[in-house]
């Protein structure tokens, strides 16, 4: 038994767990809230030169709604089908 708990993945990573969790630096490093570093501040920061490219011009939203207004239309037809073949449908049975 021992065999397979030493060569399988299983038994690595519950003694990897086991550990991790017995490790005192583990346990105080998720205790304590650090401060940013500079480097980590200014990839945080806003960047003037990518402004261009989000998506929060008028165009794109006039977009996602165009795109919602033509799936409620695609819809809304579909289900205007659908009712039209059964209203047909039960014409035809009644006639024939």
């Amino acid at each position: 038994m021992a065999f397979f708990m030493n060569n399988t993945t299983i038994g690595s990573r519950l003694r990897s767990h086991l550990q991790t969790q017995n490790d005192a630096s583990y346990l105080s490093g998720r205790q304590f809230h650090t401060e940013l570093g500079p480097r980590e501040k200014a990839l945080l920061a806003d960047d003037p030169i990518l402004n261009r490219y989000k998506s929060h011009n008028k165009s794109v939203r006039l977009v996602k709604r165009l795109g919602d207004v033509l799936t409620i239309v695609v819809v809304a037809g579909c289900c205007y089908e659908i009712y039209v073949r059964a209203v047909m449908r039960e014409e035809a049975r009644k006639q024939g």
